[in-house]
């Protein structure tokens, strides 16, 4: 896509420093990061949302997640992180090109994603 941020940046016109790489997918810090440590796992190839990426890329895609998530575990020493994916502008997805996110979590961030006290009440055993 000519107009496409992460697709500048496979070809070359856009720079980015890359945490990992593998064949079909690569890792760059968000620039306008929820946290520290805020990273994005991107599609090489242009892909709209996760509805549109072939399942033969499943294994590689969390393989670039996991790898990508160790590197900023040991980086920061962080104690968990979240995996986002925002599907389609009215979940939240401002880039049309399949990414996810990695939040890497701290004791007091204050990010939310949702209601974590409500969710975790509604495991509570009765």
């Amino acid at each position: 896509m000519k107009e496409c941020v992460f697709c500048k940046i496979v070809g070359g016109e856009v720079s980015a420093d890359k945490i990992y790489e593998n064949g079909n997918f690569f890792s760059i810090f968000d620039k306008d990061p929820e946290v520290e440590g805020h990273a994005l796992v991107i599609c090489k190839k242009h892909f709209e949302t996760v509805l549109d990426l072939p399942e033969s890329l499943g294994s590689e895609l969390m393989d670039a997640i996991k790898k990508t998530t160790i590197v900023l575990v040991k980086k920061y020493g962080v104690s968990g992180f979240n995996f986002i994916n925002n599907c389609k502008k009215i979940a939240g997805q401002v880039i049309p090109h399949f990414h996810v996110h990695i939040i890497p979590r701290r004791e007091g961030d204050n990010f939310r994603c949702w209601n974590l006290k409500k969710k975790l009440k509604s495991f509570e055993i009765k």
